[in-house]
C-alpha cells in the first residue's frame, strides 16, 4: 500500500520568513558583486539570517518555517474541543493501559507513533484504531539527527513511516510531528509534497524528564481552554514515584480537568472537520 500523494497536490509555497531569507541572499550576492568591499556586511547579514533560521527550527511551536498547528482550528474551539496527543509509542507495556484509561472516560486521542516501533508492535496500533483513536506520523526511527537531514533524507524517513503506518493502520496519516519538535527549512516542502500537516502543541507535560506528576499535570491544565493541543508520552515516559510511567498517573487527572471545564477531547482529524 503506497502513501504516494495524489496528483492534484498543491505546489509548495514558501513561508514569508523563507521568502525573505531568499531575497536577502539574492540581495547579498548583488551588493557583493557591485560593492566587493562591503562583503563583511553582506556576509554578516547572511550569517545572522542562518542563525535566525536555525533558532526558528529549534522552537517547536514556531510557524516561521511553514504551517504548524500549535492549537486547534477556530471551528474546533467553537465546539469546545481539545486534543490529547501521545508520542513515541507504541509501547507494549504502556499503550494498552493508556487505552483503558481513555476508554473509561470515552475520550479519543491522537497517537504520534514511531513507525519502526509500530512494525514491531502492530497489535498496539490496531487496538488504537479499533478504539477510535488516530495514528499519525512521528517519523520512522525518531533519530536524534532528524533536524540535520537534507530534503532527500527527510523524505525517505517520513515516507517510509507513511508507508509502514498506512499498511498497519489501514489509513494514511494526515499529520506529522517532528522528533522533539525540531526541524529545518527543508521539512515544509517535504510535508506539503506528502500532504501532511505539521502539528506541535499548545502545552506539554515534559513527562519524559520530569517525575513530579503534580508539576506535569499543572503544566497541562494551567489555563486549559478549548483549542489546546496537549502532549504526553506513552513511549520514553519517565517513571513516577510509584515506579510506573507518569502518563498513567497524570492522564486520569487530566481527563477529570477536561471534564470539569466541559471540554471534549477529540483527535486532530476530528478537529479539522
Amino acid at each position: 500500500m503506497s502513501s504516494t500523494p495524489s496528483s492534484n497536490h498543491r505546489p509548495w509555497r514558501a513561508s514569508p520568513l523563507l521568502r525573505a531569507s531568499a531575497a536577502l541572499h539574492i540581495a547579498a550576492l548583488i551588493v557583493t558583486a557591485l560593492r566587493p568591499h562591503w562583503w563583511p556586511w553582506t556576509a554578516s547579514a547572511v550569517i545572522a539570517n542562518h542563525l535566525w533560521l536555525i533558532a526558528t527550527g529549534l522552537w517547536p511551536r514556531s510557524t516561521g518555517l511553514g504551517s504548524n498547528w500549535v492549537a486547534l482550528p477556530a471551528a474546533a474551539v467553537a465546539r469546545g474541543e481539545v486534543a490529547i496527543t501521545i508520542d513515541d509509542g507504541p509501547d507494549p507495556e504502556v499503550t494498552g493501559q493508556v487505552l483503558s484509561i481513555l476508554a473509561q472516560y470515552g475520550a479519543r486521542a491522537t497517537f504520534f507513533v514511531i513507525a519502526e516501533r509500530a512494525e514491531r508492535h502492530a497489535d498496539c496500533i490496531r487496538n488504537c484504531i479499533a478504539a477510535g483513536h488516530a495514528i499519525e506520523n512521528h517519523s520512522y526511527a525518531h533519530g536524534h539527527n532528524f533536524s540535520l537531514l537534507g530534503p532527500r533524507g527527510l523524505r525517505r524517513e517520513i515516507e517510509r513511516a507513511q508507508d509502514a503506518l498506512t499498511l498497519i493502520a489501514g489509513r494514511c496519516p494526515r499529520f506529522f510531528r517532528a522528533p522533539a519538535g525540531l526541524r529545518n527549512p527543508f521539512l515544509d516542502p517535504v510535508l506539503q509534497r506528502l500532504e501532511l500537516q505539521l502539528a506541535s502543541w499548545t502545552r506539554r507535560g515534559f513527562d519524559t524528564v520530569d517525575t513530579d506528576t503534580g508539576a506535569i499535570l499543572g503544566r497541562l491544565t494551567r489555563n486549559l481552554k478549548a483549542g489546546d493541543i496537549l502532549l504526553l508520552h506513552d513511549g520514553h515516559a519517565a517513571l513516577g514515584s510509584k515506579g510506573i510511567p507518569v502518563i498513567l498517573e497524570v492522564l486520569p487527572h487530566l481527563l477529570d480537568a477536561i471534564t470539569r471545564k466541559s471540554l471534549t477531547p477529540v483527535t486532530l482529524g476530528e478537529a479539522a472537520r
